[in-house]
């Protein structure tokens, strides 16, 4: 027999209890069927079940599709629901929130995604909110959102430095004068951060595992590292003559 977990539906017809207790089923393709049934039906009946779900599923594929579902709701019954979540003491509420607002991308939305949301205790939500800030945030916006994002400069894993140097790279030249400042920072980690995000400025084409390491290193210390495993290989370094070769 399925374990089900109750969710409340926003009204008790039949169809809405049956698809707020598949949300809850033990089985993730079972919870994937019903979130895909919810949003096909674009019926406001299941907006609260689906939020509360997205507060809860552990499957990253149910979520997106949970999301999904409340994008096909209309906005002005979707937006005022999913900016409650926003001060969810729940991170995962808050992150996936923010995601549906991704999906949704309102400009309206825009005021919502405050400094208390850009500086979420919890990285995975403050690299949701650096990525949908960068998608909403008007022209007018930009220059003091950068300054906002280069506070950040430093923090957590690889992950979310190459996130943050994303989202600052997306805001374009607006970043150019906060990162050269941020590159004189006393803290040598955040100025690697602020130089490798300016080097991925001027190399876009960079893939993501070069990203990467740029953003960890620091562009001097990975050149160096670079040279050395030639060194090491064999190679002479960049910009020294090759030994002729005699017969």
């Amino acid at each position: 027999m399925q374990e089900v977990v109750p969710i409340n539906a926003t009204n008790g017809t039949p169809q809405h209890t049956r698809v707020a207790d598949a949300l809850g089923a033990e089985n993730s393709s079972v919870r994937l069927k019903a979130a895909l049934a919810a949003g096909s039906s674009a019926d406001p009946g299941f907006l609260e079940p689906l939020v509360e779900r997205c507060a809860t599923e552990p499957d990253f594929f149910v979520r997106d599709m949970l999301s999904w579902a409340l994008t096909r709701l209309p906005p002005e019954v979707a937006l005022p629901r999913i900016r409650q979540e926003l001060d969810s003491g729940h991170a995962q509420a808050r992150g996936q929130a923010l995601h549906t607002l991704s999906k949704l991308g309102d400009r309206s939305a825009w005021p919502w995604i405050t400094r208390d949301t850009l500086h979420d205790p919890d990285d995975e939500v403050a690299r949701t909110a650096w990525r949908v800030a960068v998608a909403l945030v008007p022209e007018d916006g930009k220059k003091d959102l950068a300054a906002d994002l280069v506070t950040q400069l430093g923090r957590g894993d690889r992950g979310v430095r190459l996130s943050l140097s994303r989202a600052l790279v997306e805001l374009g030249h607006e970043t150019e004068a906060v990162l050269a400042k941020a590159a004189e920072h006393p803290d040598p980690a955040v100025a690697a951060h602020a130089r490798a995000t300016t080097w991925l400025r001027h190399h876009p084409e960079a893939g993501r595992d070069e990203a990467m390491r740029i953003v960890m290193l620091g562009p001097e210390r990975a050149a160096a590292a670079d040279a050395a495993a030639s060194r090491a290989a064999g190679a002479p370094d960049a910009g020294e003559p090759e030994e002729p070769v005699r017969c």
